[in-house]
């Protein structure tokens, strides 16, 4: 991390000056209270304006105020004066936008996201004065500074907003500057990393997301902000887990109807929550009964807010690969959940002599095995023997 340049540390090869700070290449002892200005300058506006752009440039890699400072400011104590921070404040510029009045954004969600990556990009903040359905005021984050912009429904019956009134010149002070931007919320941030979730893709671990934004939006954010905004982006593409459970009726319908032979169940409890879910595709049940008989099945904990157990019965093909017959999510494995999972499982793959069921040393998939096939075999897995 970049340590202020009034801190207590020395690069090799450099005198420090008497205050205990490391002296600006090119810029002359300051006057008692006065204002940094370049060697052999004057206080001309021409003189006067290479200590700005100095802190322009230093602003552009999100720097700490206190490194502007040094440049625009110079007092034994290190502590500018309220006269002096009136000073740094004189200087205007602009957002560099192409914002104007009457323009217009398709619905105010439109305009506040343009302003958010104006404001990243500018490198200032802004509050918000007044937020209604109709209307939507905000300022610079300075009071004393000029930039605002007013913007309204065209009409109380449209989404459109259209810019009445806007100030795109700041005249804040540099001081102002923070790298912890109040428009870095973890929504934003989400919506920023959302396109690299698509597709499936595992997406950033919040460490990247949090290095998008220091490098993207150069904002600092916390850990924890960065983890909030992964888990939006991925809702933002892929849905919330409340939205799944309801849209799993219609799933399970699609695919009976499109693979002949698949079978699905779905169990609610009496408030009509989810509890049990059994899948087994067509082309897998008519593949199984081709095979040897032989039937593995386990469990594994699910991960989520909801957790759950997903249990699984599996074959194997004529290669020695694992062929999956049939998935089942439940909430936890005790008999309950094993009883229905493998009595839906009985329906579809039938009961022989010749079917052969490998576990691990699990009680309750034993007793739940001899109660539901008879005359299937049960065996324990030589993995978990050993």
């Amino acid at each position: 991390m970049k340590l202020p340049v009034n801190h207590n540390v020395e690069p090799d090869g450099v005198e420090p000056d008497r205050r205990g700070g490391v002296p600006v290449e090119g810029v002359s002892e300051p006057p008692e209270g006065g204002i940094l200005m370049a060697e052999g300058g004057s206080e001309s506006a021409e003189g006067a304006t290479q200590p700005l752009e100095r802190v322009n440039r230093m602003l552009e890699g999100a720097c700490e105020p206190s490194d502007a400072l040094l440049l625009l400011t110079a007092r034994n104590s290190g502590e500018p004066s309220n006269e002096r921070r009136s000073e740094a404040s004189d200087s205007t510029f602009g957002d560099g936008s192409d914002l104007h009045e009457g323009q217009f954004f398709s619905n105010k969600k439109e305009l506040m996201n343009k302003l958010t990556d104006v404001a990243f990009k500018g490198n200032f903040e802004f509050q918000t004065r007044k937020s209604t359905k109709l209307l939507w005021v905000i300022e610079c984050i300075d009071p004393n500074c000029n930039w605002r912009l007013r913007a309204s429904k065209t009409v109380e019956e449209s989404d459109f907003f259209v810019i009445r009134k806007y100030v795109g010149i700041h005249s804040c002070s540099l001081l102002s500057r923070n790298a912890s931007h109040r428009q870095a919320t973890y929504a934003v941030v989400g919506e920023q990393v959302a396109p690299q979730f698509v597709g499936g893709q595992k997406g950033p671990v919040p460490k990247d997301v949090h290095s998008f934004a220091r490098t993207h939006l150069r904002a600092k954010i916390s850990y924890y902000k960065a983890w909030r905004g992964r888990k939006h982006a991925q809702s933002l593409i892929r849905g919330s887990p409340e939205e799944s459970f309801y849209m799993l009726p219609s799933y399970c319908y699609m695919l009976e109807k499109v693979n002949p032979r698949t079978v699905t169940r779905i169990v609610v409890d009496g408030e009509n929550r989810f509890k049990y879910l059994f899948l087994a595709f067509g082309a897998a049940i008519k593949g199984f009964l081709v095979h040897e008989k032989s039937n593995g099945i386990d469990g594994t904990f699910l991960k989520g807010p909801y957790k759950g157990v997903l249990l699984v019965a599996t074959a194997q093909d004529g290669n020695n690969k694992c062929y999956p017959i049939a998935w089942g999510i439940v909430d936890s494995e005790n008999e309950d959940a094993w009883t229905w999972f493998l009595t839906r499982l009985r329906e579809v793959i039938g009961d022989t002599e010749e079917l052969v069921f490998v576990s691990d040393k699990a009680q309750s998939i034993k007793i739940v095995v001899s109660t539901v096939y008879e005359k299937a075999q049960h065996g324990a897995c030589a993995w978990h023997i050993a």
